[in-house]
């Protein structure tokens, strides 16, 4: 059996992204400057925070006035009000919270499940300034995905946002996907045999989370690389949304 390979390579020459950029063209041309070959079904990772900075979705806290409740729970937990007011903003409910720990636990508004609604102060230029998540992640991977893969003679080449979520029961936390175009993010197990030949009936593997979870070990926090290219997955095309990966609130036992 041939032995299966797979790279993890970082772009090396990608700048500050600024409100506006044009990422395709940013990630295109560092791909130039490293020589890098581009083939079918290869694999692009882009980093959550480079595509909300693209995109301007950058807030002033300046321009954010606390409600009462977001007061409250600032003056029991010691976290900015303005910072608790914007994460209310972005969120569809609160999942679990610790006014004594500043915790905050939310569905976002995309229907995705993290701390703090995904905003961010790390890698943003000014202390009064936080990031967003994209408005659509989804429409943005799809957007890369035309991009990158017209440059390329029109080959596919799926696209995954992704961002640092914590997990129930563990410590640390992992790269998941946000958002996709191009592949699916799930690969099916059920109804297929295993090595004993045993029919499988529940197993299906999030292979998105998986490549983006590998791609943060080039990414790192402090790397200044927010594009991974992975090189020897296979998958076939798809329009199946990052939607797929929720689980229906009546099946998830950790709420």
């Amino acid at each position: 059996m041939p032995q299966k390979t797979i790279q993890i390579i970082g772009l090396n020459h990608i700048p500050e992204i600024k409100p506006g950029a044009d990422l395709t063209n940013i990630l295109i041309k560092g791909i130039e400057k490293q020589k890098l070959k581009i083939e079918n079904n290869d694999i692009f990772v882009i980093a959550q925070k480079i595509v909300s900075k693209a995109e301007g979705q950058i807030i002033n806290l300046n321009h954010i006035k606390p409600s009462t409740f977001a007061t409250i729970f600032s003056l029991k937990s010691g976290k900015d009000a303005r910072l608790i007011e914007l994460i209310l903003q972005q969120s569809k409910q609160i999942i679990r919270m610790d006014m004594d720990k500043g915790t905050l636990i939310t569905e976002t508004i995309h229907g995705l499940i993290c701390a703090n609604a995904g905003i961010d102060s790390s890698n943003v230029e000014g202390s009064e300034y936080v990031t967003l998540l994209p408005d659509n992640p989804d429409l943005s991977a799809k957007k890369l995905y035309y991009g990158i893969s017209s440059f390329f003679s029109n080959l596919s080449i799926p696209v995954i946002i992704s961002d640092t979520f914590g997990r129930p029961w563990r410590n640390g936390q992992n790269n998941v996907a946000i958002g996709i175009y191009g592949m699916d993010p799930i690969k099916d197990y059920r109804n297929t045999k295993d090595v004993f030949g045993n029919t499988l009936s529940n197993t299906m593997i999030t292979i998105a989370d998986e490549i983006a979870a590998a791609a943060e070990l080039v990414m790192g926090k402090t790397n200044r690389i927010p594009i991974v290219l992975i090189k020897g997955i296979n998958t076939s095309f798809s329009e199946t949304t990052i939607n797929t990966i929720f689980r229906n609130p009546s099946e998830d036992l950790f709420r």
